[in-house]
């Protein structure tokens, strides 16, 4: 279990194709000690994956959330839609290490992984050490500001 300095709030949201594991989830962050909001879906009926996704990133954005981990079939969807709102760091993880990185190097808010490629043990380890990984700074913030640099010309026009 990580060590819980504040009580982190994570927002969790997926599709219908990682339905099973976004549920699974829920109940391990929860069981790490975090606050946790499920953005859907709720069921395993269709949905349109970067409506959650969208959604999610925004409340990330907005501050009403630290962390989230969105859910798809591969994890690449989600992270593709959430990408698209500014100041949004969205990374697939389908391995502890990256999970880490994600967090350490690139200040990543939203871990994405795909219940149709990662084990449910593994996907709580994977989220785990998301969660309990914190942004290093040093040489890693010259690479951040510089995104956020871009993103902000190409929003600007």
């Amino acid at each position: 279990m990580p060590n819980v300095t504040h009580s982190l709030k994570v927002a969790i949201g997926g599709d219908e194709a990682a339905y099973e594991l976004k549920e699974i989830l829920i109940g391990h962050v929860r069981e790490l000690g975090y606050e946790v909001e499920d953005f859907g879906t709720f069921n395993a009926e269709p949905v349109l994956y970067p409506d959650v996704a969208f959604e999610v990133a925004t409340a990330i954005k907005e501050g009403r959330f630290d962390r989230a981990v969105l859910v798809c079939g591969t994890g690449i969807g989600v992270a593709i839609s959430a990408n698209k709102v500014p100041g949004i760091r969205a990374a697939q993880a389908h391995d502890t290490y990256s999970a880490a990185k994600a967090r350490t190097s690139n200040d990543a808010q939203i871990v994405t992984l795909g219940g149709r490629v990662v084990g449910h043990e593994l996907a709580k380890s994977i989220v785990s050490t998301f969660l309990g990984s914190t942004f290093s700074g040093g040489p890693s913030e010259l690479k951040i500001a510089r995104i956020a640099e871009y993103e902000s010309r190409l929003h600007a026009r």
